[in-house]
């Protein structure tokens, strides 16, 4: 059976296996994603609380992630993948019992979030690196973008879905949802066949390692500019999901179904985002979509900030959820074009201190912000620096190409594939003047 070229990834049955579990465990990871915060609102009423929960699940991944792309390019990834999502499972299962038997608290919910902080330093930078092993390099472009499409349809069923049975049965049931749908991807990984992991036969130390990885992405102003404007994003823009159970309670009177709704909202936006990509075959004109959907994020946020109705702020939503998947994505499958093999892992995990790693500091700003000046001027604020950094970044990309595709030849060189010729016949990543 031929497939469309939106779902391509999906003919390689490793792929498979790891699409189908991670699509039931990330509805799991939303639904506890949106009673988390519903939780620490109810039994705080607190921006700043809501803030430093953030930023406990987040900091550790900016402290740690280093530490995950060292291990990503030294050991299995499979392998290296199932131990994280096993951590995150007994975490999960956790913080269901404590809620359950009603011995919850505030300090429980932030030292269980930076414990799964750590595990995500390790799993983000193994599962990014991942791709390349399971479909090659000729369809990475489009296994990136279907694993975002999974990542934000379950972003759209998760919240709607922990909204109802927040306001049914409570927040506990929705963790222990999520400890068992961990079960789904881990099988999965467990039945795929890859080849055997093999070791780099020169090993530096440890601290060497990190410092080559942060070496190659400082300098290639094409990666390093990407990972800024995608660190600014997550540093200003990203926050407003952490401020949503506000908007959905005091401003927009939605309650837990609100919430779910809200997050449901941008969720759909992100999928039709990531579909966009999955349909792409190449990587041209990607610098320029980067630069313009960080400036829409931007926008859209502030048209947010500025909504009284409920209605027209999830449709407000849809546009945000879309650019930011957008400019997220781009900037992922740029930079895993742009990087050899070998320094895959460590370059994911600079990927994943910009991504993830930032948004603490937003999420520690915003609720301190949110609550002096309130949550709507937080987002607003935010929202304008997205458009100023948007701008810069669309005024120096154009002279940065020439070294993009210099990096994409000597990454595909490096691998065995010839440059400037297209890869898997009608799916090729085209290099010389590809890249605007």
């Amino acid at each position: 059976m031929t497939l469309p070229v939106t779902l391509r990834a999906l003919r390689y049955r490793n792929f498979q296996l790891f699409f189908g579990g991670q699509l039931i465990s990330v509805i799991g990871t939303w639904m506890q994603n949106v009673a988390q915060a519903w939780l620490v609102y109810r039994m705080t009423g607190s921006s700043v609380l809501l803030g430093v929960v953030g930023f406990s699940s987040q900091i550790p991944v900016f402290i740690f992630a280093p530490l995950g792309g060292i291990v990503a390019d030294r050991f299995p990834r499979r392998r290296v993948v199932i131990a994280t999502q096993t951590a995150a499972m007994l975490l999960a299962l956790v913080l269901a019992a404590l809620t359950l038997t009603g011995a919850v608290r505030v300090w429980h919910v932030v030292v269980l979030s930076a414990l799964l902080g750590v595990v995500n330093s390790f799993d983000i930078p193994a599962r990014q690196a991942f791709f390349v092993e399971m479909v090659g390099r000729e369809d990475l472009i489009n296994a990136i973008a279907l694993n975002s499409s999974m990542f934000n349809a379950s972003r759209v069923i998760g919240p709607a879905v922990a909204g109802i049975l927040v306001a049914g049965i409570g927040e506990g049931w929705c963790f222990f949802a999520n400890g068992v749908s961990y079960i789904a991807v881990i099988v999965g990984l467990a039945l795929m066949r890859v080849p055997a992991h093999k070791p780099a036969r020169h090993r530096a130390s440890p601290l060497a390692d990190i410092i080559e990885g942060f070496r190659f992405v400082i300098g290639n102003p094409p990666i390093h500019h990407l990972l800024m404007l995608l660190g600014i994003l997550s540093a200003t823009g990203m926050p407003f999901a952490v401020l949503m159970p506000i908007f959905a309670d005091r401003i927009l009177h939605g309650g837990a179904k609100g919430l779910g709704i809200l997050m449901g909202a941008s969720g759909v936006g992100a999928l039709a985002g990531a579909l966009l990509l999955a349909s792409r075959q190449t990587v041209k004109g990607l610098g320029l979509w980067v630069s313009i959907a960080a400036g829409a994020s931007g926008a859209t946020l502030v048209a947010f900030a500025v909504s009284r109705s409920f209605w027209l702020s999830c449709a407000v939503l849809l546009p945000v959820g879309f650019a930011m998947m957008v400019e997220m994505g781009a900037s992922n499958t740029l930079i895993q074009t742009m990087s050899p093999d070998h320094l895959r892992g460590r370059v994911m995990s600079v990927y994943s201190m910009m991504f993830m790693g930032m948004a603490p500091l937003g999420a520690v700003v915003s609720g301190v912000t949110a609550g002096r000046w309130g949550a709507p001027a937080t987002v607003a604020g935010g929202g304008i620096i997205c458009v100023a950094a948007a701008v810069v970044f669309g005024w120096r990309w154009p002279r940065l190409r020439i070294d993009a595709r210099r990096l994409i030849d000597a990454a595909q060189m490096a691998a065995g594939v010839p440059p400037q010729s297209a890869i898997g016949g009608s799916v090729a990543i085209e290099t010389s003047d590809e890249v605007a």
